[in-house]
């Protein structure tokens, strides 16, 4: 009986700890949870606005920027599995989705391209890696980098400090 005892105990164990342990993506869809708030900034030199907020019960992060362009791109970040996920929606009119990858310290996510939905062969461009680096609760700068046709990179350095 006792010896019953004993294996369903450390069954348990064994499956709470299973549970409580978090993937390096989980841990880093967390760190960018806590980005969730309102953002003032500059993309080279023009006033700009990021919203970041959690949404769907906690399994999305969504990320608009106000001032960045001829619209307001919406881009949303989700776990898939292992992954952590960007996917966005270019005012370019394709749906770029990219993974993560995480620095040794976890201050810098980068999202590189993996495929993209309604990608034209004769649109100009999608973007092809989005950097997020941590630099304390209330800053941080997003790289936004866009690939155009014939291999020409264009992007910018979003310098974000927290209003709310």
């Amino acid at each position: 009986m006792n010896t019953r005892r004993f294996a369903l105990l450390f069954v348990l164990l064994l499956l709470s700890t299973a549970a409580l342990a978090q993937s390096t993506a989980q841990k880093s869809f967390e760190q960018l949870k806590t980005l969730a708030g309102s953002w003032d900034g500059t993309l080279e030199g023009q006033a700009l606005h990021v919203s970041l907020r959690v949404t769907s019960s906690g399994n999305a992060l969504m990320h608009e920027m106000r001032g960045a362009g001829p619209d307001d791109p919406i881009t949303m970040v989700h776990l898939d599995g292992d992954r952590l996920i960007l996917t966005h929606y270019c005012d370019a009119g394709n749906q770029p989705r990219m993974a993560a990858t995480i620095s040794p310290d976890g201050r810098t996510i980068v999202f590189d391209f993996v495929e993209a939905t309604n990608l034209l062969s004769s649109q100009h461009g999608h973007m092809q890696r989005v950097t997020f680096n941590f630099i304390d609760a209330d800053h941080h700068t997003e790289k936004w980098e866009f690939a155009m046709a014939g291999g020409k990179q264009m992007g910018g350095l979003l310098d974000l400090k927290r209003t709310k």
